[in-house]
C-alpha cells in the first residue's frame, strides 16, 4: 500500500499507541508509517473491550450480592488471572481461589490485604470498597 493510504481510523487506543505499517513512499521505497488503526481492527477491539466491561460489571455484581470478593473484581478490572495474581502476591493459587469468596476475603489479615492492594495498584480501602481512583 502507498504511504498516503495507510489507514488512520479512530480507535479507543488511538491516544495510547500506534501500529507500525510498511508502505511504499513516492520513490517506490518501503518505509514505515504509523497508523492509528482501521475499521476492522477497531470493531474487533470494541467487541473485546465490551466483553471485558461485561466481565467487570458481572464481577462487581457478584461482590455486591455477597457471592464473591473484591479480589475477583480487581482481577477482572486489571485483566489478571490467578497465575498472575499469585506471581505478584506470592500466595498459592488455591489460597487466592479461597480469597475470591466473600467469606475467605473477610478473614484476610491486614498484611494480606496490603499485598492484594499492591498487586492491583490500589489502596487497601479502595480494595475493600471497589472504589477505584485512576490517575
Amino acid at each position: 500500500m502507498e504511504k498516503k493510504n495507510v489507514p488512520q481510523d479512530f480507535s479507543k487506543l488511538e491516544n495510547f499507541t500506534r501500529e507500525v505499517c510498511y508502505a511504499v513512499d513516492e520513490n517506490g521505497n518501503y518505509v514505515t508509517e504509523l497508523s492509528t488503526g482501521w475499521d476492522v481492527k477497531t470493531t474487533a477491539l470494541d467487541v473485546a473491550w465490551s466483553d471485558i466491561e461485561a466481565r467487570v460489571n458481572e464481577a462487581r455484581k457478584q461482590v455486591l450480592e455477597g457471592k464473591a470478593s473484591p479480589v475477583l473484581f480487581f482481577m477482572e478490572l486489571r485483566l489478571m488471572d490467578i497465575g498472575i495474581v499469585a506471581a505478584y502476591t506470592g500466595f498459592w493459587k488455591w489460597s487466592i481461589k479461597r480469597h475470591m469468596t466473600a467469606t475467605g476475603f473477610k478473614k484476610l489479615s491486614e498484611k494480606k490485604l496490603k499485598k492484594y492492594a499492591e498487586a492491583f495498584n490500589v489502596t487497601v480501602d479502595e480494595l475493600k470498597t471497589m472504589q477505584v481512583h485512576e490517575n
